[in-house]
């Protein structure tokens, strides 16, 4: 099967978002759709959902599934546009978001049954095959930036999440609720370069370091050398130590506390109250 990937940045987040599709069939999946949000006004827009829908309408594709790697901290999920659009698409996620939904639900204060499971159409469990037409992925289990961050493999393809950046960014943060740098490395050791090292990586974000030019696809052979957290030698001591004295020094992402309410519900905004508005919270401290 030959298969293209065409990838979509949005600057504000500094998010990628990829079409994967079937050059014979047409067959498509989404990956990591990005719901624009400004927290100083609550306005929502779809600008950086268009040009994915453009690209959709123009190759004729025939889209499948949105699969999320996990629950995003850093943008909002726009799989609920897409549903909207199509309206036969399914939402896909790990099963292991159930962990997420219950850690965030305390820390929100969220009511018996405000969140669950039921908000995802798919729960994807470790190992699966899993078909989308004639696409067929392979979901492997990589917690550690998350405890329920989940990596997709599709041919010699695999979409990362923020498990890796590209070998001159490192690796995802691990100072999330439930996040775990010692998880992180055995994810990335055990299961991603375990991988061919011609296997093609896909990363969430690309920070552009010093102002170089935008880049999202490496291979695990050049992460495994070259990877300047985390290679194939680097033992556990040394990424953890460094994971945690790094992760000590960074503050929320700005979009955090939105960006979490909205994701572990797939996409779905909060309920409405009584006047017809929906509001998000935001926790003191």
């Amino acid at each position: 099967m030959a298969i293209q990937v065409q990838h979509f940045f949005d600057k504000a987040t500094s998010t990628l978002s990829y079409v994967v599709h079937d050059e014979k069939t047409l067959d498509a999946v989404i990956i990591d759709p990005v719901w624009d949000f400004d927290p100083a006004s609550g306005a929502l827009s779809e600008k950086s959902i268009e040009p994915i829908v453009t690209y959709i309408k123009t190759v004729n594709l025939k889209p499948h599934l949105v699969l999320e790697t996990h629950a995003h901290a850093d943008h909002l999920s726009a799989s609920q546009i897409l549903k909207r659009i199509y309206p036969d698409i399914k939402v896909a996620i790990g099963e292991r978001i159930s962990v997420v939904q219950k850690t965030f639900k305390n820390i929100f204060n969220m009511e018996d049954g405000e969140v669950s499971t039921s908000e995802f159409d798919i729960l994807l469990k470790e190992n699966e095959t899993f078909h989308a037409g004639s696409l067929k992925f392979k979901t492997l289990f990589t917690p550690g930036h998350t405890p329920a961050c989940a990596s997709y493999l599709i041919e010699d393809c695999l979409f990362v999440g923020d498990a890796l950046f590209m070998p001159d960014s490192g690796t995802g943060r691990c100072d999330f609720p439930n996040g775990s740098a010692e998880t992180l490395y055995e994810s990335v050791h055990e299961k991603i370069y375990s991988l061919p090292p011609e296997t093609r990586i896909f990363v969430c974000h690309d920070y552009q370091p010093l102002g170089r030019e935008l880049k999202f696809q490496t291979t695990v052979g050049e992460e495994m050398e070259k990877n300047i957290q985390l290679r194939r030698v680097t033992t556990k001591e040394e990424f953890v130590n460094f994971r945690k004295t790094r992760d000590a020094t960074l503050t929320a992402p700005k979009l955090l506390l939105p960006s979490i309410q909205v994701n572990i519900r797939a996409g779905h905004l909060p309920k409405p109250e009584k006047d017809g508005k929906r509001f998000l919270k935001i926790p003191l401290s």
